[in-house]
C-alpha cells in the first residue's frame, strides 16, 4: 500500500515538474527533440525506479538512430511508455490517441514535442494524421506506436489494427518489432497495485517494408505480429493467437472476447 501511494505521488510530482520543463526547453532551444531528452533522461527513469521495474533489454544493435524507422510494440501497461523511452535510444515520436491532446501537462508535452495525434473515430482525420506522420518520417523522424490500440488485460498479444501499417507502407521505411514482457505484472492495466519485478524488452531485426505491396497492410501487420508473438514466447510470455492477427474495424483489443461477454 505504501509503495502504491509513493508511486502515485512520484508520478504526479515528476509529471508536474518535468513536463512544464520540456515546454521551457523547447522554447529556449527551438528544438522539439530536446523535449524527448527530458522525457528519456529525467522523467522516465524516475517512474521506472519508483515502480520497482528491473528492466532487461536485448537487441539494441537493431536500433539505428540515423535511420528513420517505425518502432512497433505490444502494450501491457502504462509503464511501457517510460520503459520504451529508456530502452529505445532514438529521438522518436509517439503516435497517440487524439484524446491525450487534452490531458493537462502530458497533452501539452506531446503537442510541444511534435508527437503525432490520430483521431481514429473519424476516418478523414485519421487519414490526414497518417499523411502528416508519413511526411515527418520521410523527413527523418522515427515514430513509435502500439498497434493493438489498447493495453492487454492478460499479457497476450492482441490483434493489430491495420492503420499503423498503412503508415509504414506509405513511408517505405523499416519496421522494427519490439516485445515487452512483465510490465503488466509490475503495473497492471487500470490499477496502481504495483508489484516490483523484472521487465524484459526485446528489439527485433528490422522488417523491410519494400518487400510488401503498397496496399498489403494485413500482410505486413501479420509479419510484424508474428515476430512479436515469437519474442513474447521466448521471454516467457503468453504469445498470442497467430490466426487472429488483425482487429475488426472500429474495435480495439480482442473483439471475440467482447462478443462473448
Amino acid at each position: 500500500m505504501l509503495r502504491n501511494l509513493l508511486c502515485i505521488v512520484v508520478a504526479v510530482v515528476a509529471t508536474a515538474i518535468f513536463f512544464p520543463m520540456t515546454v521551457v526547453v523547447a522554447l529556449v532551444t527551438l528544438d522539439p527533440g530536446a523535449t524527448v531528452w527530458v522525457a528519456r533522461r529525467l522523467w522516465s527513469p524516475i517512474l521506472i525506479l519508483t515502480g520497482g521495474a528491473r528492466v532487461v533489454v536485448t537487441g539494441q544493435e537493431n536500433v539505428d538512430p540515423k535511420r528513420p524507422t517505425i518502432y512497433v510494440s505490444n502494450h501491457q501497461s502504462t509503464l511501457d511508455i517510460p520503459i520504451h523511452f529508456v530502452t529505445v535510444p532514438v529521438n522518436f515520436r509517439y503516435v497517440a490517441k487524439h484524446q491525450l491532446k487534452y490531458v493537462p501537462l502530458i497533452g501539452w508535452y506531446l503537442w510541444m514535442a511534435g508527437h503525432i495525434f490520430v483521431n481514429r473515430g473519424r476516418r478523414e482525420k485519421a487519414i490526414a494524421s497518417l499523411d502528416d506522420a508519413a511526411r515527418k518520417i520521410r523527413g527523418g523522424t522515427s515514430v513509435f506506436l502500439y498497434p493493438e490500440g489498447t493495453r492487454s488485460d492478460d499479457g497476450r498479444v492482441l490483434p493489430f489494427k491495420k492503420g499503423p501499417f498503412a503508415l509504414a507502407l506509405k513511408s517505405r521505411v523499416p519496421v522494427v518489432p519490439i516485445t515487452i514482457e512483465g510490465s503488466g505484472r509490475v503495473m497492471p492495466k487500470n490499477s496502481w497495485n504495483i508489484q516490483p519485478g523484472p521487465v524484459y524488452v526485446k528489439i527485433g531485426k528490422p522488417i523491410d517494408t519494400t518487400a510488401f505491396a503498397e496496399d498489403d497492410r494485413e500482410g505486413l501487420a501479420r509479419a510484424v505480429r508474428d515476430v512479436i508473438i515469437a519474442q513474447s514466447l521466448e521471454l516467457g510470455g503468453k504469445g498470442g493467437d497467430p490466426e487472429r492477427a488483425v482487429a475488426a474495424v472500429g474495435i480495439e483489443g480482442d473483439s471475440r472476447a467482447r462478443s462473448a461477454s
